[in-house]
């Protein structure tokens, strides 16, 4: 972790703002009740939050203690269905199964083997009709294409835009 995000988060609340806009526009359409989450690289909960707040059931994972203690009180506070997990997403293994996979602005924060190794991994954890949303550097989204267009599931690609990729995992 180049930038000290644990330092920032123990000294600012809502360090990062508010909650990505197209992740709040695909979550007032998104028609599932009560999905399971998984937020990687969830920092003090902006996406998170929002989500739990929808009545889905979020787990947030980040190397950031401080990040995960905000969501963890915040989520505590608001009776949010939340868990937080403090773990290097290089290293972290997902408990079962989700319905979506959200990945805010972190990839571009690893190496490009580690980044691509961290995706292809998180596509076994998403459920059939399940997401994956991306949000990260322009330049990074064609290799994240690639690894779904190699992946044994049936991927398809539904909002492809600069920075973004929200795709679509088909039944098979």
């Amino acid at each position: 972790m180049a930038y000290d995000y644990d330092k920032l988060f123990g000294e600012t609340a809502n360090a990062l703002g508010n909650p990505t806009a197209e992740f709040v526009s695909f979550f007032r359409q998104y028609e599932q009740a009560d999905a399971r989450i998984l937020d990687i690289g969830c920092g003090q909960g902006r996406d998170a939050l929002f989500i739990a707040r929808l009545g889905h059931s979020v787990v947030g994972v980040d190397c950031a203690p401080n990040g995960i203690k905000d969501l963890i009180t915040v989520a505590k506070k608001e009776q949010l269905s939340v868990e937080g997990i403090v773990a290097d997403i290089n290293n972290y293994q997902p408990d079962g199964l989700f319905d979506i996979i959200i990945i805010d602005r972190t990839l571009h924060m690893l190496s490009k083997d580690s980044r691509l190794r961290v995706l292809m991994k998180l596509l076994d954890y998403v459920l059939e009709n399940g997401w994956l949303l991306i949000a990260d550097e322009a330049s990074n989204i064609n290799a994240f294409e690639q690894i779904f267009a190699d992946h044994f599931a049936n991927w398809m690609i539904e909002y492809p835009r600069r920075g973004l990729l929200f795709v679509h995992r088909n039944a098979s």
